[in-house]
């Protein structure tokens, strides 16, 4: 008996076993990584406006990914789910609860305090993952809010959202499946 535990005998006896598992091929592995570049460009060339006037743009190709997913009511949904099986969704969440209250007009104060207590204040029930400064002037504007005293958590929640969920959720087989469902719709 060979000491080793991977051995020419542990892997043929393994090959044994499943006679239809193939080796993937050089040109299957490049085909699939073309697909999913594919698949992000696809999701970059909609130059439609962003419904709210703080776009924080960077270089990275996955903003415009990310601001199209968040604009578009299917993919917002599937990328909510995504986020809540991840145990994150009080991000997606705060940041729809930001553009809401940045487009309403009544009772400013009311809102804000909300957004605050559930989702910004030291004993939120869904807190988000801004840091100490952020959370003191979100504080401090409380006493007059504006339109724009959730700003700066806002874009925090975003790039937060870009960096981490995004590129996870754009490899998920929950989008690829969409995506190629969406693709395969005929429209009469």
């Amino acid at each position: 008996m060979p000491k080793l535990l991977f051995s020419k005998i542990w892997f043929s006896e393994l090959k044994d076993l499943l006679p239809n598992v193939q080796r993937p091929r050089r040109i299957d592995i490049v085909l699939s990584q073309r697909r999913k570049k594919s698949n992000i460009w696809r999701l970059c060339r909609n130059d439609e406006t962003f419904p709210s006037n703080h776009s924080w743009k960077t270089d990275h190709m996955l903003d415009l990914s990310l601001e199209k997913i968040l604009r578009d009511k299917k993919y917002r949904a599937l990328f909510r789910s995504f986020l809540k099986s991840e145990f994150s969704e009080e991000n997606i969440d705060f940041w729809i609860a930001c553009e809401d209250f940045r487009s309403t007009s009544d009772d400013l104060k009311w809102k804000a305090e909300k957004i605050y207590g559930e989702f910004i204040g030291p004993t939120a029930c869904r807190e988000i993952n801004v840091d100490h400064s952020i959370r003191e002037k979100i504080q401090k504007s409380l006493k007059k809010p504006s339109r724009s005293c959730f700003d700066e958590a806002q874009k925090h929640v975003f790039l937060l959202m870009l960096r981490d969920s995004c590129p996870r959720f754009l490899q998920s087989h929950a989008y690829l499946s969409l995506n190629r469902k969406s693709r395969t719709q005929w429209y009469i």
